[in-house]
């Protein structure tokens, strides 16, 4: 029987096989990243955007078209995470304005639903780039309008606005040339599918249940606060570091060995073999397992364990005592300026306080801070005008959708994109300008700051001209992969070399949780010697995930 109306009822039921569909796949979209950097990427912040989302509707025992549209709009809007969440939060708010005043979608609604919502989200980016999530929606849209002067049959409709959604999906890698070297899709536009694809099933009869756990969490789905709750929460309690220094016989095969054997005892593996020397990371609740298999292959040195556990407490403590200080901050006299900064690592924390931050928003590249922590964040600014650095490309539109939530306080966005470019943007403020010089001066800034970052990969891919493999150590400039190596710290100096030209006159290394200071002041002096020209500092950042990062001014 053809299906010729969709009712508040089975629009809530669509939503939430929507969400859960999008989650049980998140990981799968995660890998379509181009970059095979080690982040939560595209499927995790498009998930986190729509449980969000989920959560309000969930909680409507007698669904509305009005309440869905605005338990929709607002959860995915304030849930927002990095640019894929903030589009797929501004496709759900079109989407929503147009189902919002009636009481069941037919097919010309629903058609007219998928246009405004396509042109939301294309007026919420400044520079609208063909072969992503907006090129798919854009072709759904278009297909939905054909459809509706065709048919009454949601049922068919909707499978044929999939399939055309899948046909454009498909020819992202055309529009998009990094999508093609790297032999992708575009990972947002897959995730706007999945999502589709849930809604679709709950159409047909096979709703995916969702279900959330107590708190609001989605069974599956992690969040940020949950995941600073508990330490018991920590799987594996100790962070174990070491290098084995080879004396016998040692092969890809005994690597592969000696991998799948830390596998056995642990996660969050790194693994680098140099020449005679292995570096071993391995996060495990018995050190003297993985140290003990070491031992088979030769002698080992810079062991370092450290106590997960005890860490996140102490860590719990800090950072009340930092929220009672910036509440203490906040119930104090209005003042003219504010800061907002998102950081990474304790190091960078007490840079940009020592900077005169007001607030500081833990992020960047492995969690993207939402909109709604960007609110918070603002709320507790006493300032008439707040300068809010992102810090990162994929934090941006989170930002500025903060901006145009907030009413009370003038809110201006510095574009961002690294934590060099947030402390240049600082530095760069003048007092007695008024905040549109400031803006002005701290964007004009930011082009004079080139950065870099060295982490590992997480999968094999070939991108930019080079083939790289999984643990490979990867040297990321501002545009493009500059530097593959085995060794962290040939690849930082090789960054390097591609960074620094005739103009540069500092040089800034900071190094982060992994390296020990002892490695980070040899790569320094290595630095001073090749670029005595250059004023060089260096400072621990403590950041995760990424070895070093470097600015070149």
């Amino acid at each position: 029987m053809a299906v010729k109306k969709i009712d508040a009822d089975l629009l809530k039921r669509m939503f939430l096989s929507a969400a859960k569909n999008l989650e049980l796949n998140k990981d799968w979209i995660n890998e379509l990243n181009v970059f095979p950097v080690p982040d939560g990427d595209t499927g995790t912040n498009m998930t986190m955007t729509i449980m969000s989302a989920a959560r309000e509707v969930q909680a409507i025992e007698s669904p509305t078209m009005a309440g869905l549209a605005k338990a929709i709009s607002s959860g995915s809007l304030r849930g927002a995470r990095g640019n894929s969440g903030v589009i797929l939060s501004q496709l759900l708010r079109g989407f929503t304005k147009e189902i919002k005043n009636v009481e069941e979608i037919n097919g010309g609604i629903l058609a007219a639903a998928f246009q405004r919502a396509a042109e939301t989200a294309y007026k919420a980016v400044m520079k609208p780039k063909e072969g992503t999530i907006l090129t798919v929606a854009k072709g759904m849209a278009e297909k939905a309008a054909q459809l509706a002067e065709q048919t009454e049959d949601l049922e068919e409709m909707f499978l044929q606005i999939i399939e055309e959604g899948d046909r454009v999906l498909e020819r992202t890698p055309e529009l998009l040339p990094v999508l093609k070297e790297a032999g992708v899709v575009d990972s947002g536009g897959q995730g706007l599918m999945q999502a589709l694809k849930g809604a679709y099933s709950c159409l047909t009869g096979k709703e995916i249940q969702i279900s959330f756990e107590e708190g609001g969490q989605t069974s599956g789905a992690g969040t940020r606060q949950a995941e600073q709750t508990e330490a018991a929460d920590i799987k594996f309690g100790y962070c174990t570091e070491f290098i084995i220094n080879i004396e016998k016989h040692y092969d890809g095969a005994e690597e592969q060995k000696l991998k799948d054997y830390l596998e056995s005892i642990g996660d969050s593996i790194v693994l680098v073999s140099d020449e005679d020397i292995v570096k071993i990371h391995v996060h495990t609740n018995d050190p003297g397992l993985a140290i003990q298999k070491a031992l088979t292959y030769g002698s080992l040195s810079r062991i370092k364990i450290d106590n997960m556990r005890e860490e996140h407490q102490e860590k719990l403590i800090k950072d009340a005592q930092r929220l009672a200080e910036e509440q203490k901050q906040a119930a104090g006299p209005r003042k003219p300026y504010g800061f907002i900064s998102v950081s990474i690592g304790e190091g960078m924390d007490d840079i940009f306080r020592d900077l005169g931050v007001d607030c500081l928003i833990s992020g960047g590249q492995t969690m993207n801070p939402s909109t709604e922590d960007m609110l918070n964040a603002i709320s507790q600014v006493n300032a008439d005008t707040i300068f809010i650095l992102p810090n990162n490309k994929n934090i941006i539109l989170a930002a500025q959708q903060a901006k145009t939530l907030t009413e009370d306080k003038e809110i201006i966005v510095v574009p961002t994109k690294t934590v060099p470019q947030g402390i240049s943007a600082v530095i760069a403020f003048a007092p007695d300008r008024s905040p549109e010089e400031n803006a002005q001066a701290m964007e004009e800034e930011l082009e004079l700051v080139k950065t870099g970052q060295v982490t590992y990969a997480v999968r094999n891919t070939f991108v930019d001209g080079k083939e790289i493999h999984e643990g490979d150590i990867m040297g990321i400039d501002d545009h493009t992969i500059a530097a593959v190596g085995t060794s962290i710290e040939r690849t930082a100096l090789e960054l390097l070399e591609a960074m620094v030209d005739e103009d540069a006159e500092l040089i800034t290394i900071y190094y982060g949780s992994d390296i020990s200071e002892e490695d980070a002041q040899a790569l320094y002096e290595k630095a001073q010697e090749k670029y005595p020209d250059c004023d060089m500092e260096l400072h621990n950042g403590g950041q995760p995930i990424y070895y070093y990062i470097i600015s070149v001014e």
